[in-house]
């Protein structure tokens, strides 16, 4: 649809869909042309306030209109309630649909956020405003809970003055919202092209060209600028090259293939990609997304509690069930 409408797509890796402009606000104007060829009545600086319910039944929907403040209802047999998640309210979806759908007996499982940039443990926070700013490509990625891998992914992420954030970090955060943050570390391989033994022989090398010099100053062909003064602490090392044992030079391998930052919890879902949770799917039919509990109620999107990863899936949740509520 989004090709018919103009707009060119890429495929990037994990089968992420993107425009190919980058730019979400082309989606957006491709969506609104497909609704103009519909003519179909758009109603703007209004909003929903409450679903018009009889004998269990829909029939319509009341709306205010924000500019003069008067209460208007709308006559239908059939209402798709689709006013997003909790997350982003910048684009209007505060999370009032949940109220709505709740009013008349739907269940909403626990709002949490998903996508969203993870806050470092106070222990780690010096560490990572230390390196705020700085991006990582083509790094690993371990999420760790309580010494057990729980999500391992490749490519770029972001130190920040409160944490991590980046693509690899939102994607994993999904891991995490229904876990105890207790016990929760990150570990990033800084240099996964090498395994161990090649990484030794690489840091061997530069200290043969680097041997008069002091420790501390010796890392610049390795490693970004600012991440040399966090692995320097880490290390406590404050000797010339040449002085480096055999045990001291296998502790920075081991460092940077296995960079730990331990993680408390995430930012506020007002930040968060996606909201987690939502309109319990057991009370919708999965088949026409109907209420099982108000005929002629509809449901799509993100207010249902149905989550995926960045890169168009959520959006495709979105598509597949409106269109599925559409036709139906």
């Amino acid at each position: 649809m989004l090709k018919r409408e103009g707009l060119e797509t890429k495929e990037e890796r994990g089968n992420r869909i993107f425009p190919v402009t980058d730019r979400a606000v082309d989606v957006r104007d491709a969506l609104l042309r497909e609704l103009n060829k519909y003519n179909v009545k758009i109603i703007t600086n209004s909003k929903a306030i409450d679903l018009i319910v009889n004998d269990s039944k829909i029939i319509g929907v009341k709306y205010e209109n924000l500019i003069d403040n008067s209460e208007n209802k709308i006559e239908a047999d059939k209402v798709i309630l689709a006013t997003g998640g909790k997350s982003y309210p910048l684009t209007g979806s505060s999370g009032d649909g949940y109220d709505l759908a709740k009013k008349y007996g739907h269940t909403i499982t626990e709002l949490k956020p998903s996508l969203v940039a993870l806050k470092s443990t106070d222990s780690d926070l010096d560490a990572c405003k230390k390196m705020q700013g700085l991006s990582l490509k083509n790094v690993g990625l371990k999420i760790i809970k309580d010494n057990k891998v729980i999500y391992e992914d490749f490519g770029e992420m972001l130190f920040t003055h409160f944490g991590v954030s980046g693509p690899i970090i939102l994607s994993g955060s999904a891991h995490l919202v229904r876990t105890e943050m207790k016990g929760v570390e990150i570990s990033i391989d800084l240099k996964p092209a090498l395994d161990e033994k090649k990484l030794d022989e690489r840091i061997l090398r530069d200290f043969s060209q680097e041997k008069n010099k002091e420790f501390r100053n010796s890392l610049d062909k390795l490693l970004p600028q600012k991440i040399i003064p966090v692995i320097l602490d880490k290390m406590n090392i404050d000797k010339r090259v040449n002085e480096i044992t055999k045990e001291e030079r296998h502790k920075l391998v081991s460092l940077l293939k296995d960079f730990r930052i331990g993680i408390q919890g995430f930012r506020p879902i007002e930040e968060a990609i996606v909201t987690s949770g939502g309109i319990n799917i057991k009370e919708i039919n999965p088949k026409t997304m109907e209420s099982k509990l108000v005929k002629g109620l509809y449901f799509a999107g993100e207010i249902i509690d149905v989550d995926a990863y960045t890169g168009g899936f959520n959006l495709q949740i979105a598509y597949s069930t409106g269109y599925t509520a559409g036709i139906n």
